[in-house]
């Protein structure tokens, strides 16, 4: 504690955990808020990594920093952070330029956007709106608060920023660097600040396992090779009693979505969704069916599956007892 304590108790240090708090960040982006050089902005990064209030990790060439996802370090920094006076000249100062910064991360995901305009419009024309799709989602989901979630193959962020409302902490991943930059933009143009994105592979995701309360796979599996090894290594980043939701297309013939868009598998069967999440150790809960608004398009399908393993709860006895989430 005391360590935690002489590590925080520098100036440009809380500054560096303030901005931190209300995103991830590269030694350029601190460097440009602070205005300071870069070899002394990381001796300060390196100090709050030692004292596990800061984590590093590598998204190709560039390494981006993030306040540490321990429960201990967060409530820590929460008190902090919450004792710091918005108002401070420095303070609104740093949060000004990190504004700066922000906004160029936005002009480079319109720049990418612009620039795949016509690919995304062709995909979305060929299926039901995805306001549907979201409607059902946040009713098979609920309104109930949890600890975490986890968006395999984010893209654009828009399932950590739908929900939002109900988790406490929330990570996406996605291999695509540009992706991320968007899902970035999104995410900070919706305020929402306790999301972070990191490049990583679906087989093999950056992030603890049994972590997570909600995983969600939207529109990713028929980009794979191997659908039922991604949902398997899914399973293992749950908690016991967790949920998985799936979104993705039902069986259909569109070839060129595998020679022009990088489709690997052209849909997925009901029974074949079952059986790998049988072998994931899912139960499947509910699904649903999303009919194309004309002939030629795609049907979407969503499935919900809940980790059958229960909770464990320590009684203080010399036996445990076994308590379901809800």
């Amino acid at each position: 504690m005391v360590d935690t304590l002489k590590a925080a108790a520098e100036s440009s240090r809380l500054r560096i955990l303030v901005l931190l708090s209300r995103g991830d960040l590269t030694v350029t982006d601190i460097t440009e808020i602070l205005n300071q050089s870069q070899p002394r902005v990381s001796r300060h990064l390196k100090l709050l990594m030692e004292a596990r209030l800061v984590e590093r990790y590598q998204e190709g060439s560039w390494a981006y920093f993030r306040l540490s996802d321990g429960e201990s370090a967060g409530d820590f920094i929460s008190g902090v952070i919450g004792r710091v006076d918005a108002a401070d000249a420095i303070v609104e100062r740093d949060l000004e330029r990190l504004s700066a910064v922000k906004r160029k991360r936005q002009e480079r995901a319109a720049d990418y956007f612009s620039a795949n305009a016509a690919s995304w419009d062709q995909l979305r024309s060929l299926h039901v709106p995805d306001g549907a799709v979201e409607g059902a989602l946040h009713e098979l989901v609920g309104e109930r608060p949890f600890q975490a979630m986890l968006d395999l193959g984010t893209g654009t962020g828009r399932l950590l920023e739908i929900f939002a409302p109900l988790y406490r902490r929330g990570v996406g991943i996605d291999l695509s660097r540009e992706m991320l930059a968007v899902a970035r933009s999104n995410l900070d143009q919706a305020d929402v600040a306790h999301a972070q994105v990191r490049q990583g592979d679906l087989y093999a995701p950056p992030v603890e396992r049994d972590a997570f309360d909600l995983v969600t796979m939207h529109q990713v599996l028929h980009y794979l090779d191997e659908p039922g090894v991604a949902i398997r290594e899914a399973a293992r980043l749950m908690r016991p009693a967790g949920r998985l939701v799936i979104v993705d297309f039902a069986p259909h013939g569109l070839e060129f979505l595998r020679e022009e868009h990088a489709h690997v598998r052209l849909g997925f069967s009901e029974r074949q969704i079952a059986e790998w999440l049988d072998e994931a150790g899912l139960d499947l809960e509910a699904e649903r069916t999303f009919a194309p608004t004309d002939d030629a398009g795609l049907t979407v399908k969503l499935w919900l599956a809940r980790d059958r393993r229960l909770l464990i709860a320590d009684t203080g006895q010399s036996t445990h007892s076994f308590q379901e989430t809800v």
